[in-house]
């Protein structure tokens, strides 16, 4: 499961540290790999940004071995399932990734359970602190249907 933003400071290591916490609670961390990639190359090599680390740690997650890198086509082969944030993201992803692994993609907010007619998850960079916490509630919300879709696919049959 790769989590995608723009610089990868913010929001993806926000849902991948909000998702691997849900993974480990469920016992899933040997079936369900998780990591966050950014579209662009800003912030490649630095920790999340301040705001965010304090907002997760406030609810229970851990940013603080998180260091941003930029997305690379071969995420696509290393993931199953690649999940941006915001149309730009979509988009962006859409071009970089090779035809066959198009059907890879999926938008954060589809798995929203609470906040069903958000279509993304908006960017808090450049917003007050309160921004953070927003954010927070919609990927603990998502997230937690993420991982809802992924048992029912991971259930033996």
């Amino acid at each position: 499961m790769l989590f995608v933003c723009t610089g990868n400071i913010c929001r993806s290591p926000t849902a991948a540290g909000v998702f691997r916490k849900l993974v480990l609670e469920a016992g899933l961390e040997q079936q369900i790999e998780v990591d966050s990639a950014g579209t662009g190359d800003w912030h490649v090599g630095e920790g999340a940004d301040s705001r965010a680390l304090q907002a997760a740690l406030q609810r229970g997650y851990d940013l603080s071995l998180h260091r941003a890198r930029q997305l690379q086509v071969l995420d696509f082969h290393r993931f199953d399932v690649v999940i941006a944030m915001d149309e730009g993201h979509r988009r962006h992803m859409a071009r970089l990734a090779k035809p066959l692994d198009a059907h890879k993609i999926r938008m954060m907010m589809e798995f929203a359970r609470r906040h069903r007619g958000l279509k993304a998850v908006p960017d808090p960079y450049f917003g007050d602190p309160d921004g953070f916490d927003r954010v927070l509630d919609l990927l603990e919300d998502a997230a937690a249907g993420l991982l809802e879709s992924l048992r029912a696919s991971l259930a033996p049959r």
